[in-house]
């Protein structure tokens, strides 16, 4: 029987940077870019200079890797709704900062950007996403191409090699129905368990390394404060949720939307509504 490891945000923040741990970051980036990533050492990012509120709501760490890409992996439990924006923001200042004045834009880093949220961003079932950045005639439909000796001096296929990649894993989103080896990882960010058949690069070291029982009891102490404090942070989170919800509802009662549009709209049931149309100040 498995045992519940450690929240894999916690990791990242106490454990993962140390470089005996380097392997278990280093499996979860293989199984997702499919190739295998070696990390050559963790770089300052701009998540590491927290405010109070972020303490436990994101945690982000950037790392440089032996073929000299960085990559950037970011988590974030709460909801917030410019994220996509950020998301940009991050990349482009990674741009900025990693290239010396005078240097030609040919030394420009590749730039990873792995994003692994907690909550629902954008309008899809998926549960991870990639993003594939292409420049498409508008004309031809054809897909712009480097030229060969683009191809040999920057070491790309593709004009899109160039340019940031992005990823999303929406967490909340997997039915815990591990299909392959990077499922087996999304399962273990998702629920902090490691199941003995899971054969996922990094998921061994992870199991033996991010368990509970293992840590220093200071660290322990410190665990035990971050998970209380973020059930604390969801218990505010799902509130406020449920409030935007039923004033979403309540303007929609009042423009003459039906029950099931509703619902539909704001994840509330008819059951509900039906008794906010009675009573607009029910909970």
């Amino acid at each position: 029987m498995s045992k519940k490891l450690i929240r894999f945000d916690w990791a990242v923040k106490k454990i993962l940077r140390h470089k005996a741990n380097f392997g278990i970051l280093a499996g979860f980036l293989s199984e997702l870019l499919m190739f295998d990533v070696t990390i050559e050492t963790i770089l300052e990012s701009e998540g590491n200079k927290q405010y109070e509120y972020d303490k436990y709501n994101r945690v982000d760490i950037l790392l440089r890797t032996t073929q000299n890409e960085l990559v950037l992996v970011e988590i974030q439990n709460d909801p917030e709704k410019d994220y996509f924006q950020r998301m940009i923001y991050g990349v482009s200042k990674l741009v900025t900062e990693y290239i010396k004045e005078g240097e030609p834009y040919g030394t420009i880093k590749k730039i990873f950007s792995i994003n692994i949220v907690y909550f629902e961003l954008g309008q899809g079932k998926d549960y991870i996403y990639e993003y594939k950045g292409e420049f498409v005639g508008m004309h031809s439909g054809k897909v712009l191409l480097p030229t060969p000796s683009q191809k040999k001096t920057y070491n790309v296929e593709k004009v899109s090699d160039i340019f940031p990649k992005y990823y999303l894993l929406k967490i909340n989103n997997f039915d815990d129905n591990a299909k392959d080896t990077l499922d087996e990882w999304i399962y273990f960010l998702k629920n902090s368990e490691i199941k003995s058949t899971f054969k996922a690069k990094g998921l061994d070291e992870a199991r033996k390394k991010l368990r509970y029982e293992q840590l220093s009891e200071q660290d322990k102490q410190t665990y035990n404060r971050y998970q209380e404090n973020r059930r604390i942070e969801i218990s505010v989170t799902e509130t406020a949720i449920d409030i935007e919800r039923k004033q979403i509802a309540l303007k929609a009662i009042t423009k003459g939307f039906d029950n099931q549009t509703i619902a539909d709209i704001t994840g509330l049931s008819i059951e509900f509504i039906e008794i906010l149309r009675n009573d607009p100040a029910a909970e």
